[in-house]
């Protein structure tokens, strides 16, 4: 290769698609796989294979797109989705997707990793799909499918870090920041052009090569940058200015831990525009409800009034106290935004695999519980999103898993997971080894629960709830305005209250106490979740561990501003 005046080497070289090639750095004998591989048909030290995007015959020209707004997302990991782990495999049960009414499929991340499993997030090749997964070509067949079916595809990526297994990056040039760690490896140097354009270039070939809908984007409080447009501008311009060529909705969903609008708002108005982001507290105000669980960093949500200040302004912690922090942390969020733009969920990958059993709530709550803490998920002022299994309240764990070739770092993280819940007063032998294969295995889906018994119940009653927030205008009414909750009842357990939660003329009643409670002003039960449920007059009794989707006397309706 020949060396560039501006740091870059080229050479040209004609590649078919499949041909096999990689790079030989100074007197070295080993050939580096590609950093901007598409391919690695034997893992990530070998060698990257070409992949001609032009010839997959996709079947999705009359495609146009879904918005988030109005949307419902369903996160899942595709090795542990289906028994057999692959993108074709997924195929076959996005029907079950369709008939739930889901409007958006959020895959973990695919990207080229070593090893043959883990959750996606020690990517170290991002432009690659991850062999084992089906590869480029299963990729598209898998996007391709779901549009075919009106599902959009929305693709969890990861630039905050590289895996600490089989990143060579560093031996091609200093492209990470040297002496800064986040939580997960070395930061990435966003000060430099090369580093910033890799990221924009990634972004815009999912979107574009891969036809995918969205992009999430993971832990954007751990992209430290400095310069004069922060990555995450710089992002959302490159995705609207695609949008606006391809004619369809590009979404970008970002995960934080800032409760910062900015990320949010409109770029005319000081934001970097991004389509939206995850809300924590939401999870967190709703766990605590149903659980009584306050460790941690649930313990401020133990407060009466956490679950109303999270359905009425988005963030619990706006400028308040965060004990777990020891500091405040947060920003209100402007009541001019539409409240879609927050991504609500009472499961998720992290919030799961991230207990040291990786246990689910249906492995220890009632189906009451469970039953009410869907009737939250899906009647959320935000978007709300599902983690695979929690439609049918699946008893399968979702653990914590690796398959890290290396010894050493196998015992890293198998000895630094355990010390890490011993901290927090968890008993060592409820951790399971992330590198055993079984725990791994049974991290997958019994799809065959579904149809049984409580699990069959409660799948139904998510799909009478998604078809209610589909038929119910309040229900996807992104004025925040029209937002109203108070607690009813302030037992000292926080997980023995009452909520009165509203979408303008709509009332989401709760009962979590120990016995039944009276609602007044009920001019018409749209669903409820026990059959126990009494009602007369305009009054609706709800038994313990229940919840109901009414709408209200008119006199009853008050708005806010």
């Amino acid at each position: 290769m020949t060396a560039r005046a501006d740091g870059w080497w080229t050479v040209d070289v004609a590649l078919a698609d499949g041909d096999e090639y990689g790079f030989v750095l100074g007197d070295g004998d080993q050939a580096r796989a590609d950093p901007r591989s598409r391919r690695q048909p034997r893992g990530v030290h070998d060698l990257s294979a070409h992949v001609d995007h032009s010839g997959f015959a996709w079947t999705d020209a009359d495609w146009t797109g879904r918005q988030l707004a109005g949307g419902i997302v369903y996160e899942l990991h595709l090795g542990t989705f289906t028994p057999e782990g692959t993108l074709d495999a997924a195929i076959g049960r996005l029907d079950h997707l369709v008939d739930l009414g889901v409007s958006h499929i959020e895959l973990l991340p695919v990207n080229a990793f070593n090893g043959e499993w883990n959750w996606g997030y020690d990517g170290v090749l991002w432009y690659a799909v991850h062999e084992a997964y089906g590869g480029p070509n299963g990729y598209r067949r898998f996007v391709d499918a779901a549009h075919a079916r009106g599902l959009a595809v929305i693709q969890d990526v990861v630039y905050n870090h590289f895996g600490p297994s089989g990143n060579h990056l560093p031996e091609f040039g200093p492209y990470l920041r040297e002496g800064s760690r986040n939580d997960w490896g070395d930061s990435v140097d966003l000060d430099q052009p090369a580093v910033r354009s890799f990221i924009i270039e990634n972004a815009l070939m999912w979107l574009r090569d891969y036809h995918v809908d969205g992009l999430r984007l993971d832990a954007v409080h751990a992209l430290h940058d400095d310069g004069p447009v922060h990555i995450l501008q710089a992002l959302a311009e490159a995705s609207d200015a695609l949008s606006a060529q391809l004619g369809r909705p590009l979404t970008l969903v970002a995960e934080s831990d800032m409760n910062d609008p900015r990320l949010i708002l409109p770029r005319e108005a000081g934001g970097y525009g991004v389509t939206a982001q995850w809300s924590d507290d939401w999870h967190h105000a709703v766990h605590v409800a149903v659980t009584g669980e306050t460790a941690g960093y649930y313990a401020d949500f133990a407060d009466p009034d956490a679950v109303p200040k999270t359905w009425t302004g988005g963030f619990y912690h706006d400028g308040t106290f965060s004990s777990f922090r020891g500091r405040t942390h947060g920003r209100p969020v402007p009541r001019d935004v539409p409240t879609w733009r927050l991504v609500t969920f009472a499961q998720d990958h992290d919030q799961i695999g991230n207990r040291a059993a990786g246990d689910r709530l249906s492995q220890t709550l009632p189906y009451g519980r469970l039953a009410v803490l869907a009737v939250l998920t899906l009647t959320a002022p935000g978007s709300p999103m599902l983690f695979m299994g929690e439609e049918w309240g699946a008893s399968t764990p979702w653990a914590f898993f690796t398959s890290h070739p290396e010894d050493w770092l196998a015992d890293a993280v198998r000895t630094g997971r355990r010390s890490e819940f011993a901290r927090m007063g968890w008993d060592q032998s409820l951790v399971p080894d992330p590198q055993d294969p079984e725990t791994f295995r049974r991290s997958k889906l019994d799809w065959r629960e579904a149809g049984e018994g409580d699990h069959a119940r409660l799948l139904a009653l998510y799909r009478d709830l998604v078809a209610l927030r589909r038929r119910i205008p309040e229900l996807t009414d992104p004025d925040s305005a029209h937002t109203r909750a108070r607690v009813l009842h302030r037992d000292a357990a926080a997980d023995r209250r009452a909520y009165r939660l509203a979408r303008g003329a709509v009332d989401v009643l709760v009962n979590l106490t120990e016995g039944p409670l009276a609602f007044g002003d009920v001019a018409e039960v749209l669903l409820r979740t026990d059959a126990g449920a009494v009602a007369d007059d305009d009054t609706l009794t709800l038994p313990p561990d229940s919840a109901a989707v009414v709408r209200v006397a008119r006199h009853a309706v008050v708005t806010s501003g």
